[in-house]
């Protein structure tokens, strides 16, 4: 585990590189290694959680997507991720029953899914009914995180909401290198502490 979880950390630097550079070869290799790895780590973890695995793999899956161009490639990438969260709230289901994630701190990532769309909003266009989707289950996801409360699972989760505003803001607002400086760190740290919870 700690071995797949340095080739993803390297592999995710490389990435930043590249996408630092426009170095477009690399990138394509960096990402999917990078998410290999963090894939790696859940399974090497085991736990007998598949649901977390599954989202996981989906993850895999939309980083792959997300290596293509236009709005299909977009799309197919933000479907694997939605699929992705339904995965880890079956798996974090398994651990705090739903009934129990309604608590003063679910406010605070609804509160921030509710800013993200009114922030959003006048970019989206005709995407507004699957970034609704969207928001909507990293959401649960998160608050489902956020009961758990556990010490690798919640900051894991917390990271990966942040991630998706960076992703958001340049699909939508404003393309930049800034948006990935930041983003995909916290993606990779989210995707790896969310796989070591399973160990």
């Amino acid at each position: 585990m700690i071995a797949a979880t340095i080739a993803c950390a390297v592999a995710c630097a490389v990435l930043v590189w590249a996408e630092w550079r426009g170095a477009k070869r690399v990138r394509v290799v960096a990402k999917p290694c990078a998410s290999l790895a963090f894939v790696a780590v859940g399974v090497l973890a085991g736990g007998g959680r598949p649901w977390m695995i599954v989202g996981l793999a989906l993850g895999l899956v939309g980083d792959l997507a997300l290596l293509g161009a236009g709005k299909r490639a977009f799309l197919a990438g933000l479907g694997a991720f939605w699929l992705g969260h339904a995965a880890y709230v079956a798996g974090i289901a398994g651990v705090v029953p739903p009934s129990d994630w309604l608590q003063p701190l679910a406010l605070v990532p609804a509160a921030a899914g509710v800013a993200a769309l009114v922030y959003l909003w006048p970019h989206l266009d005709t995407m507004r009914v699957p970034v609704i989707a969207y928001v909507a289950v990293i959401v649960a996801m998160t608050a489902g995180a956020l009961a758990a409360w556990q010490p690798r699972l919640t900051p894991g989760a917390v990271l990966f909401f942040v991630s998706d505003l960076a992703v958001a803001r340049d699909a939508f607002v404003a393309r930049g290198f800034s948006n990935r400086a930041w983003g995909l760190p916290a993606y990779y740290a989210g995707q790896l502490l969310i796989a070591w919870s399973l160990a």
